[in-house]
């Protein structure tokens, strides 16, 4: 495996993916626990530890205010996630998850791994991905792209049709985000035509809209609310999500939580059944709201929906029976099934990687900004400098002038978004252009340029061309973190990733003791009258001494013991097979003979042969 190894990190809302490029084919690794796919969940221990993954969303109903969910959709904001008095950014949470699809990476590749490409929503604006990047910093990872999602699909479903050319729309519903992209693939060159989308609409809204409902039903039949109750609402979480699959399948679904609450009657249960008319109800407005985004990404790039030749679903809610009948209406055919809705863009990402390491060389990808660019002009308005769906990377210019007479500086106000307003648009940066020469209002000629790199990250930059003054700036969210920052945090994540290290041991110890405790009953059960005494009472003796330092959560003798275990269970082992004690030495000739009776048919073709 060589060292320009770059893994594809599909990073997630509700699950996470990664894959690596294996003989020409993108592979997804699987996790510790053996999965495909890890919950992106992060919680935080009454005792400090803390999980991630499946551990953590294993224990979010009895820990649901110490448990972190769908923290995606907080990138590139000022959310805070406090435990044990300290506050975590969106982007630490999310390196907390990239650290573990990067432990599981090298243990699959049995090597260090510090460089990925990690994807996004297509409608990620330059807040959002620049905290995707630091999150990859912080984790340990050099990022060496940020990938569209469906782009990345996209690369998934086209590695092995690169010599044929095709239009093809992806379709991408997730846990928390909604991308349309459309792409023409034309000898290995994917081009990217338009893309539009929903930062706020997914898969975790279908599960709200089934809570929402649930609420409603337990608060009809009991009189009780208990929206504000962690416990019971992430219970009915638990169980909408799992409605959800079913109802992809099934034409109803039962939902049964005993003991959801109580009062002073006593306990309260919720018993009811969900069909899919209901569930296709209830969540009509989230279906629908899908539409807008599909037809401004086929009018952006001027395509019919006729003009579409191949639609690839990606997203795990794309398997709602009523979004796949939505698309077949609009588009008045069959989506594709060729590619998985849940690795399809960590596979894309893996390929991406690839190319970019040089071992792909006959693919080309062309992708574009979600967001138009541009500045606050007088009146507070916004002027565009680079439109919506332009290929990047691209750097445009547009000249600019001044509004009042001996103006001698100006505030260039960087800004990404749609509205003629600009303060209705995102703010990216502010900085000011000063020593330009007093002259009348509108002889200063000043140049505003915009780049875009290839990860869609955004660079600003103003020049007086009389004098030429410049000044430059890469857009830092103002809610963004400081390169020290970044650096502070990459170390503190290394210290926490030995500490995730140390408790990942702990519990695999803790198992594997359990795992030997409940083996050498069995064993002494089944065989401890064959055998003399002092074996079977050195077996139970060693069990519990195991079992004593079971009770003790962080016992430092647990190995030491079950290691004892162990060789007390050989020890009982070699005893039985060589049929030491009373029982076995005193076996009758015929049942000797009864233990080790030849099959005389074997024999006799042996000795044909």
């Amino acid at each position: 495996m060589s060292e320009d190894k770059i893994i594809g990190i599909d990073l997630g809302t509700t699950f996470s993916c990664v894959a690596i490029m294996e003989g020409g084919k993108p592979v997804i690794i699987e996790n510790s626990e053996g999965a495909r796919t890890t919950p992106s969940v992060v919680a935080f221990g009454k005792n400090g530890d803390r999980l991630v993954g499946q551990l953590a969303k294993r224990q979010a109903v009895t820990n649901p205010a110490r448990t972190v969910q769908s923290i995606k959709r907080e990138m590139g904001t000022n959310h805070r996630v406090t435990a044990d008095g300290v506050g975590h950014s969106p982007e630490q949470i999310s390196a907390m998850i990239l650290q573990k699809l990067k432990s599981d990476a090298e243990a699959y590749l049995g090597q260090k791994i510090s460089r990925a490409v990690i994807t996004v929503p297509a409608y990620f604006n330059d807040a959002q991905r620049q905290a995707t990047r630091d999150a990859g910093q912080i984790a340990g990872l050099e990022v060496m792209r940020i990938i569209n999602e469906p782009t990345a699909s996209a690369l998934a479903y086209g590695l092995n049709r690169v010599e044929k050319s095709a239009n093809v729309l992806v379709f991408d519903l997730g846990g928390g985000t909604f991308d349309v992209s459309i792409l023409e693939i034309t000898d290995g060159v994917f081009e990217v035509k338009a893309t539009s989308g929903n930062n706020r609409l997914g898969g975790d809204d279908f599960d709200q809209a089934i809570i929402a409902y649930l609420l409603e039903i337990f608060k009809s039949e009991s009189g009780l609310d208990i929206s504000n109750d962690l416990m019971a609402v992430q219970r009915l979480k638990e169980a909408a999500e799992k409605a959800k699959i079913e109802l992809s399948s099934a034409m109803t679904s039962e939902i049964h939580l005993p003991f959801l609450t109580a009062d002073q009657t006593g306990p309260k249960h919720l018993e009811t059944t969900i069909t899919r008319a209901k569930f296709n109800e209830i969540t009509a407005n989230l279906v629908e709201s899908t539409i807008g985004p599909l037809q401004q990404a086929l009018e952006d790039a001027q395509f019919a929906p006729g003009d579409i030749q191949n639609i690839i679903l990606v997203g795990g809610s794309t398997r709602i029976p009523a979004v796949q009948e939505t698309i077949r209406r609009f588009f008045q055919k069959e989506p594709t099934k060729s590619v998985n809705p849940d690795e399809a863009v960590a596979m894309g990402a893996a390929i991406q990687g690839s190319i970019l390491a040089g071992d792909l060389q006959d693919i080309l990808l062309l992708d574009v900004i979600p967001l138009s660019l541009g500045i606050e002009t007088a009146g507070g308005l916004f002027t565009k400098v680079i439109e919506r769906n332009t290929t990047i990377p691209t750097s445009r210019t547009m000249p600019f002038t001044t509004t009042e007479d001996g103006q001698t500086s100006v505030e260039v106000h960087a800004l990404q978004g749609e509205r003629d307003i600009a303060a209705a648009n995102k703010s990216l940066a502010k900085f000011h252009l000063a020593g330009i020469p007093a002259a009348p209002r509108g002889v200063p000629k000043i140049e505003i340029t915009f780049d875009i790199d290839a990860d869609g990250i955004v660079h600003c930059s103003a020049r007086d061309l009389g004098s030429g003054i410049k000044q430059s700036v890469t857009i830092q969210r103002s809610t963004g973190l400081s390169p020290q920052e970044v650096e502070d945090l990459q170390k503190e994540a290394s210290v926490h990733a030995e500490q995730d290290r140390q408790i990942k041991d702990r519990i695999t110890a803790r198992v594997h003791a359990e795992s030997l405790c409940a083996d050498a009953e069995r064993t002494v059960a089944k065989y401890g009258d064959r055998v003399d005494k002092v074996h079977v009472d050195k077996v139970l003796r060693a069990v519990e001494a195991v079992r004593e330092a079971l009770a003790d959560e962080n016992s430092p003798e647990l190995k030491a013991l079950s290691a004892g275990l162990d060789v007390s269970l050989l020890d009982l082992g070699r005893a039985i097979h060589s049929g030491s004690g009373n029982r076995a030495r005193h076996n009758t000739s015929e049942q000797a003979q009864q233990s080790i009776e030849p099959d005389l048919e074997v024999l006799e073709n042996i000795e044909n042969n």
